[in-house]
């Protein structure tokens, strides 16, 4: 099943804390993997970044606006206990805590105000099931694939020298031909709207890469294509290939290179987008924004 919402952690996490003794995460949490059927597998999942568990992001993120709504107060680090206002609420609680219910209370509506620029109401709590850590990399994404978007446009209406260009820009930005000079000189002439060459793996030319690039727009490089680049690699004694395109790879073309002997890499034309962006090349860093967490060593006293 889906792992619920941070809002939905909120009830079950104050119930948890109603024996009024002092508890914390790690005690919790199997307590609300176990109140909504979380397998281990689900439990560990992780948000998008690889950094941590969705499952205790959003247990940590109800804890935290049950805190900030005086329900719950934290005694010292890592430690919460229930207060006589989360009491209150028990004893007649809600089918569900929510951001909106929790808007009654002062300390929480200053806060939410203070935090979003505006107060809550029933549509923040459709538009606001994400946590913090989880809204942020949701716009990132959406930026990301929107700027991904952009640049597949650009590349595709531009000619094929600049295509030759940024794919030897592109692969020099990853680590392979040397510089420029040497990988403008491997790859070397333009034909049928893409290019073909020979490339170091390494600054030393100690393996070669054979390249294949097709500044295509609507039609995918089908499994005849692939083919006939297999056997170029053939007949140049090589077993590494890369093959570009701005447009996309047909199954039969994904399946036949998964099957070769030699290590064919496809890339269409969504991944050419997104290495020229992991690699900085046709995009301009525009703005940085620094997420910061506590430093707890700060804190530790001998």
């Amino acid at each position: 099943m889906p792992i619920p919402d941070f809002q939905s952690f909120m009830l079950p996490l104050l119930k948890a804390t109603g024996d009024q003794k002092e508890h914390s995460r790690k005690d919790v949490a199997p307590i609300l993997a176990k109140e909504f059927g979380l397998t281990p597998e689900e439990q560990a999942q992780l948000l998008p970044s690889g950094r941590q568990e969705i499952f205790l992001n959003r247990v940590h993120w109800a804890r935290t606006f049950l805190v900030k709504a005086g329900l719950l107060e934290a005694p010292r680090r890592g430690i919460f206990r229930i207060t006589e206002r989360g009491l209150g609420v028990l004893k007649s609680p809600p089918t569900r805590i929510t951001n909106t219910y929790l808007e009654q209370f002062p300390e929480f509506a200053e806060f939410r105000h203070a935090s979003t620029g505006h107060g809550g109401n029933e549509q923040d709590d459709k538009t606001t099931e994400l946590t913090p850590e989880e809204t942020i990399e949701s716009a990132f994404r959406q930026r990301r694939d929107a700027l991904a978007d952009e640049l597949l446009t650009l590349v595709k209406q531009a000619s094929p020298g600049f295509f030759e260009r940024l794919v030897v820009e592109l692969l020099v930005a990853m680590g392979y031909g040397g510089t420029i000079d040497d990988a403008g000189k491997a790859v070397g002439k333009s034909g049928d709207e893409g290019v073909d060459g020979i490339i170091k793996e390494d600054r030393l030319g100690l393996d070669v890469i054979y390249l294949q690039a097709k500044r295509w727009t609507d039609k995918p490089v089908g499994r005849p294509d692939i083919q006939q680049f297999a056997g170029a690699l053939q007949g140049k004694r090589a077993r590494k290939g890369v093959y570009i395109t701005t447009s996309t790879f047909s199954g039969e073309a994904r399946a036949f290179a998964a099957n070769l002997d030699s290590k064919i890499i496809l890339i269409d034309g969504r991944e050419l987008a997104s290495l020229m962006i992991d690699h900085n090349v046709g995009v301009a860093l525009e703005r940085t924004y620094e997420i910061k967490r506590v430093d707890t060593d700060f804190f530790a006293e001998e």
